[in-house]
């Protein structure tokens, strides 16, 4: 009896809507740093389009960008809230600029749709999104850890209190946009220095 063949992986694919700069570029690259495919756009009319395409399992939006009574936004809010039992196949994280959170977090907690205020955690941020994914189907199970450790972003706040798991604390390793965008040009920089050279992981406590 011939074996099954082995099944294919699904792609994931995510859409950002940011504007352009450090932050999103960091975005991208912890997205992609999980096999994920990402698009960045930086305009709400981009992200209407790309919504028609149906080819998206999470859309991570700016909302400053949307507003709450725009066209992208009553779109999103509309697809992310069918169920997947229903055939929901697209879920939304908002992202929430620090200083605007009054005008946003009770407008989107009231509609039940899930966001990150920033500057956020990236553990807190990976495991929504893999949440996220989960409901959907684009992932088998959610993500619980990070699988990466950014070595040059590593915030050792309690060293001597440190547990011995094998993983760190929220609280240990936290990542602020700043923190991610330096990772980012620190990676670009690393990356012309090394080229042609194969990059190593200093982690991947997962795999």
């Amino acid at each position: 009896m011939a074996s099954p063949l082995p099944v294919e992986p699904k792609q994931v694919n995510i859409l950002v809507l940011d504007q352009e700069g450090p932050s999103a570029t960091a975005l991208r690259q912890v997205l992609d740093s999980e096999g994920w495919r990402v698009r960045v756009v930086s305009g709400a009319k981009l992200l209407l389009t790309e919504l028609k395409t149906g080819e998206w399992s999470l859309v991570i939006a700016n909302i400053a960008l949307l507003g709450l009574d725009s066209p992208g936004y009553l779109t999103l809010r509309e697809l992310a809230s069918v169920p997947a039992e229903e055939g929901g196949r697209l879920r939304g994280l908002f992202l929430v600029p620090e200083m605007a959170g009054s005008q946003f977090v009770g407008t989107l907690e009231k509609a039940r749709l899930p966001y990150v205020v920033r500057p956020y955690h990236l553990h807190d941020f990976l495991e929504k999104v893999g949440d996220l994914l989960v409901e959907v189907n684009a992932i088998a199970a959610p993500l619980r850890q990070v699988r990466y450790e950014f070595g040059g972003l590593r915030k050792k706040k309690r060293a001597a209190n440190r547990t011995t798991s094998m993983f760190a604390s929220r609280d240990e390793y936290s990542y602020s946009e700043e923190e991610l965008a330096e990772y980012e040009k620190q990676e670009s920089e690393s990356s012309r220095s090394k080229r042609g050279k194969p990059r190593t992981n200093l982690g991947d406590p997962l795999r």
